[in-house]
């Protein structure tokens, strides 16, 4: 009974020193000596470095400024946070707070303290020196009447760049964003030693009997058995404990869970714990990723420790993950765990685990042969390179319209009967991978066995089909993405069966790639990043440019209602969205401008690469426009009838301004005139891809050497 009420004290102590990260009161001027006061004393006692960008906002703003374009950044009068409020929105949309030019060479971490009052929200950008978009790290849309902490990795980077927080509260009375701290210091975010109340954004899952609690601190009862702090190796120190003396029900489970990384890791994962067994415990490291899938990574292999014990584990984190130390107890007397000093290196921890490695290995868009994969020997090829001419009647390759991709049942190798298989390179197993690729067919009468993917072990035993053709697609570029996992090593094989030569047609496959993750986790065609538009969830911010007699572009899936002009499906996805000119509801040489949001400008080179598609015997005029000021400079020009294929076009340009990006389709002589565009890039130039220079980029409007 002693030992019950002794942890009851203790946990009621700690309880209250938790109140500073769970429930600070939600007006600002309540909460600023309070918490700058405890965040002072914090950082003294960890003296914990402070690098550039850091800033509490009791003098100034730190080289931080307002973004002259949007509304402007208030710093409070008594100093101590920078707010952005809706009431002096005036015109603008939102609020932009810019840092000073940053070079963080080493791996840091950006913890960042905020509160969202009403309705609205905070995004943090990275804006790379010489691009012209910027990239979202975080998001925060959650309203809250306390001050809350999130912590973002800073992945090093080779050159400069600054932080942009851009923050939204909705129009209306009480709606505003604040930030009060900006700490960015060495490290990952992952790591903790506990020492600073914020618990270095480690989140507790709350449970009504079993939670991790802060241990440590001399306030603690001298008759608890907990363990001394290991960082200091003394009372004044702290830790994370669960404790099994609340514990009511069976495998009653206590859940710690960290930041979640923003960006791709990979390396060794270090702690220390102590595990007091009386009856029974469980603990486990598990890794959870944004779908909410866990994957155990750790459980100890001894019953119980009386000190504190090391524990190294490899983790490979491609895309967003939390770490989550779980505890579970059978009874009350299952004993306490404690944690502390969680730490991560990029170098793996153990010499058999297998290094990172690169899975882009696997990709490969035929444009300078198989890359890495091959074909069975026995029975001659039957998967072959081939390349097509721009023509009205015979689609060209998915890269760029007129390059090389693969293609089964050829000249070469038509005979009544065929079995092709193209194997991929052997990759690691014990990963999750996610393969996408794209195959277009013609001619087939019957879909069995036209493509399939299975899974080969290395000694070239078919292990799974994971795969295989569902749909009849007549000429369209159709993208799949399958994910998949083996304990061992493994390669891919697509594999072209024909029985009979008459139900046969072609099989065409391009541009296979291949990332670690799951396809719905990774970065994909619904989740492009800055500077990309595919128009699958949207139109991306682009705006008509309109005047009178003028036509319209519009977004649309599936082929154009006019026959014998417009693509069959878009150039992402084969069955996605594109935007296009209708012309049956335009007259001839009446135009339709698609506007860009607005563009930042840049000292470095700009590329814009987007592919459109002009097919039809009255096709008209695509061009690219730069618009500045009142002005506008021609870019790029195609005219006349191109190809029944998506081509790829690339344009380099500079502009140190603002401005923006204008596509112009003018409607040519007859109603099979369609003009199509889709996949909008831009990037740093210049475009240095071979194949993006001309005759494909650039002026050339007589750009007209197609088969008829």
């Amino acid at each position: 009974m002693q030992r019950s009420q002794s942890r009851c004290r203790t946990q009621s102590a700690l309880v209250e020193t938790s109140l500073f990260h769970s429930s600070i009161p939600a007006t600002f001027a309540m909460s600023l000596l309070h918490f700058s006061t405890l965040l002072v004393a914090l950082l003294t006692r960890a003296q914990t470095q402070l690098l550039r960008g850091s800033c509490s906002f009791d003098a100034d703003s730190c080289g931080y400024t307002s973004d002259p374009a949007y509304a402007a950044w208030t710093i409070n009068e008594e100093g101590r946070f920078i707010t952005a409020d809706s009431s002096s929105f005036g015109e603008k949309e939102k609020y932009v707070l810019v840092s000073p030019e940053l070079e963080l060479r080493d791996w840091s971490c950006m913890r960042l303290v905020y509160q969202i009052s009403g309705s609205g929200s905070l995004q943090l950008h990275l804006r790379p020196e010489g691009e012209n978009f910027d990239y979202v790290l975080w998001t925060a849309e959650k309203p809250s009447d306390s001050w809350l902490i999130a912590s973002v990795d800073l992945r090093n980077m080779s050159g400069a760049y600054q932080l942009l927080f851009e923050a939204k509260p909705s129009r209306g009375m009480g709606n505003s964003v604040a930030v009060f701290e900006i700490h960015i210091i060495p490290g990952y975010c992952i790591e903790c030693n506990f020492e600073e109340h914020h618990l270095c954004g480690y989140s507790n899952q709350w449970n009504p009997n079993v939670n991790w609690y802060v241990g440590g601190s001399l306030a603690r009862d001298p008759q608890s058995n907990l363990p001394d702090d290991h960082t200091m190796n003394n009372e004044r120190g702290h830790y994370m404990y669960v404790d099994s003396i609340y514990a009511k029900r069976f495998q009653e489970v206590a859940k710690l869970v960290s930041p979640m990384t923003t960006a791709s890791m990979a390396g060794c994962l270090s702690f220390y714990y102590q595990r007091d067994q009386a009856i029974g415990n469980f603990f486990s490291v598990f890794t959870k990723d944004q779908l909410g899938h866990y994957e155990e990574i750790w459980r100890p292999d001894v019953y119980a420790t009386s000190h504190w014990k090391l524990v190294q584990v490899d983790i490979k984190a491609p895309h967003p993950l939390e770490v989550v130390f779980e505890v579970a107890f059978n009874s009350a007397r299952g004993g306490y765990v404690a944690l502390d000093d969680i730490s991560f290196s990029s170098e793996f921890c153990h010499t058999e685990t297998e290094p990172a490695f690169d899975p882009s290995v696997a990709n490969c868009d035929f444009e300078e042969g198989l890359c890495q994969y091959y074909q069975e020997q026995t029975g001659g090829s039957v998967w072959n390179m081939v390349s097509v001419k721009p023509n009205v009647y015979r689609i060209g390759d998915h890269t760029t319209g007129t390059g090389s991709f693969l293609l089964t049942n050829t000249r070469y190798s038509s005979r009544p009967g065929y079995v092709g298989r193209l194997f991929g390179p052997s990759l690691p197993g014990n990963h999750k991978y996610c393969l996408r690729f794209y195959y277009a067919l013609h001619g087939f009468m019957k879909l069995d066995n036209a493509l399939a993917l299975y899974i080969y072990d290395e000694n070239n035993v078919a292990q799974e089909k994971i795969w295989t053709v569902s749909e009849r697609s007549r000429d369209v570029w159709t993208e799949v993405e399958v994910t998949y996992l083996k304990p061992m090593s493994t390669k891919v094989a697509f594999v072209s069966i024909c029985r009979n030569f008459w139900d046969c047609g072609l099989v065409s496959l391009d541009d296979i790639s291949v990332t670690l993750g799951d396809c719905r986790v990774a970065t994909g065609p619904l989740n492009p990043p800055p500077g990309h538009c595919n128009f699958e969830t949207g139109d991306c911010g682009y705006t008509q440019k309109k005047k009178v007699k003028k036509g319209h572009w519009l977004r649309i899936r599936g082929q154009t209602p006019t026959s014998y002009t417009g693509p069959k499906g878009d150039h992402t996805l084969g069955v996605g969205y594109f935007m296009y000119i209708e012309a049956s509801h335009m007259l001839p040489k009446q135009s339709a401008q698609l506007m860009s949001t607005e563009l930042r400008g840049s000292t470095s080179p700009q590329c814009l690469i987007f592919f459109y598609h002009m097919h039809g015997s009255g096709t008209g005029t695509l061009s690219v426009l730069l618009h500045k000021g009142d002005k506008e400079r021609l870019l790029w020009t195609r005219q006349g009838e191109q190809s029944v294929s998506w081509m790829k076009a690339t344009v380099d340009y500079e502009c140190y301004t603002r401005h923006w990006i204008i596509f112009e389709a003018v409607r040519g002589s007859s109603v099979r005139s369609d003009i199509a565009i889709d996949d909008i890039v831009f990037k740093k130039g210049p475009c240095k891809d071979p194949g993006d220079s001309a005759p494909y980029s650039g002026f050339s409007e007589n750009f007209n050497e197609i088969e008829y």
